[in-house]
């Protein structure tokens, strides 16, 4: 998975259409999700479409597959995940990863349909983290 500032640098040089093409791309380059994982459990609550976050991995790792049945919303939760991607599970429970989304001005870049749900799966991370390092 790229970097977030390798995907920022990418997404400021584009425009409209272009923007929503790079999330779409980002989405497909998420790891597989097996329909196993895709639970209650790991749902995102709040989201126009269905989308699904797991934590795998160690506490000093996290390493999270995602997944989502609409292709902006699924590049969206890419975006969240390249934040957080393969960081210590204590870091990710305090980062603002909100913060670090700024420079891509989702509010303003997709409809509010689009992004309601961010919020959601940033707390879903973040929660997942917080028990993996909580031990």
């Amino acid at each position: 998975m790229r970097s977030l500032q390798d995907i920022h640098e990418e997404y400021d040089f584009l425009d409209g259409d272009e923007r929503y093409r790079l999330l779409i791309e980002l989405g497909r380059e998420l790891d597989p999700m097996p329909a196993a994982l895709k639970t209650d459990a790991t749902l995102v609550r709040g989201c126009s479409a269905q989308v699904w976050v797991y934590p795998t991995g160690e506490a000093d790792k996290l390493h999270f597959l995602a997944d989502s049945n609409a292709a902006i919303t699924k590049g969206i939760v890419a975006l969240v995940i390249s934040a957080v991607q393969d960081r210590p599970a204590q870091e990710v429970a305090g980062m603002d990863v909100m913060g670090a989304l700024e420079p891509f001005d989702l509010k303003n870049q997709l409809s509010s349909n689009r992004t309601q749900g961010v919020p959601n799966m940033i707390a879903l991370v973040q929660e997942h983290a917080a028990r993996i390092a909580g031990g």
